[in-house]
């Protein structure tokens, strides 16, 4: 088999494994990282039911990357997702039945139906959801880490891409700038093995994209991503590191995507095996699972009533999603054209209904 990506055998997690979580906190871990797997089951089957709009991108095989790292963060700290970070969306406090309403086309969606998924923000949250996944958050990451400089907030600000996206410009000028200004930036690059198709070696001629971070003058790390500890520990280290005055840091976590870059990708660029074998040998929630029961954490057992609990929760948020209204189509105007002139009393009856 002719591999595109690294094949890295799994690396067990050991009870004897370094950590500064505790047990409570490692349990809530695992409540997030088998959400997001079972959000991307439910969404799955609902596009596949005709019921969601636009497409469905899923973070089957990266979960781990994203949880881990957003329960590193503080509440007033600020994240710029991809369409595969969820999990950490999730972390961050937005319910499921808020990205139902997205996907569904819901009036009630806080993007009013002109978008899907989770491209809206929440700013209260933390949350800026993407415009773009080729690199251009990150300047919006460093836009807010600059305003927060000026009101003198203690606050970093997170920038998800994957590595295809710090072949671009704006990856660079985002970068460079937040270091030369030491803001307390940190951009995660999920290397999954490919960019849409392209990958990884079609992407940049050094070995590890960590390696980037010398030519910027800032701080580099490297990470197991399929380690939801690993990738928690990494960020507390990014996050203290860039919250007392370092500046930027750069994160390379080596994960994969095992499913295309949507549904309607049946992935025919990846060689035969490939897929099947990160599945077998290095799925986060399987390897974080078998952490848990070994060290006596959280029993078969218990395991089995968080996903029966999650499942409930999930169809009931799915169910009250769909039995929201779909938006009026005067509605679709607003927040694009000027809309200064329409009636108050007509615009609130819209809104209303």
């Amino acid at each position: 088999m002719t591999n595109t990506v690294k094949l890295v055998p799994e690396q067990p997690l050991s009870c004897t494994k370094e950590t500064s979580l505790t047990k409570e906190q490692q349990i809530e871990l695992y409540r997030y990282l088998k959400l997001t797997r079972m959000f991307d089951e439910k969404t799955v089957m609902l596009k596949r039911q005709a019921k969601l709009t636009g497409g469905v991108f899923t973070s089957l095989g990266q979960e781990a990357t994203a949880v881990g790292t957003a329960f590193a963060l503080e509440p007033q700290d600020f994240i710029a997702p991809l369409i595969r970070d969820i999990g950490a969306v999730f972390v961050k406090g937005i319910l499921p039945r808020t990205i139902f309403l997205q996907y569904m086309g819901r009036g009630a969606a806080p993007s009013r139906a002109t978008d899907v998924q989770f491209h809206f923000a929440d700013l209260e949250k933390g949350f800026v959801g993407p415009i773009s996944h080729l690199g251009d958050m990150i300047p919006v990451m460093t836009g807010i880490l600059l305003a927060s400089r000026m009101k003198k907030e203690n606050r970093v600000a997170v920038a998800y891409i994957g590595e295809g996206a710090s072949s671009t410009g704006a990856f660079h000028e985002g970068v460079n700038f937040a270091a030369v200004q030491k803001l307390p930036l940190i951009t995660i690059i999920e290397n999954n093995g490919y960019a849409y198709s392209t990958p990884t070696r079609g992407q940049a001629a050094c070995g590890n994209f960590v390696e980037k971070a010398v030519g910027y003058g800032i701080k580099g790390l490297s990470v197991d991503g399929n380690d939801v500890i690993a990738c928690y520990e990494i960020m507390k280290e990014a996050v203290d590191y860039a919250r007392s005055g370092n500046g930027s840091v750069l994160i390379e976590a080596h994960t994969y995507r095992r499913k295309g870059h949507a549904e309607h990708d049946n992935q025919s660029y990846v060689p035969d095996g490939e897929i099947a074998w990160w599945a077998e040998h290095n799925d986060p929630v399987a390897r974080y699972e078998k952490y848990l029961a070994e060290c006596g954490i959280v029993s078969q057992s218990e395991m089995g009533n968080v996903a029966a609990e999650l499942k409930t929760l999930l169809d009931t948020e799915a169910e009250w999603a769909e039995r929201q209204p779909e938006p009026l189509a005067e509605s679709a105007a607003y927040e694009v054209f000027d809309n200064s002139v329409v009636p108050p009393a007509f615009k609130r009856r819209i809104l209303e209904k």
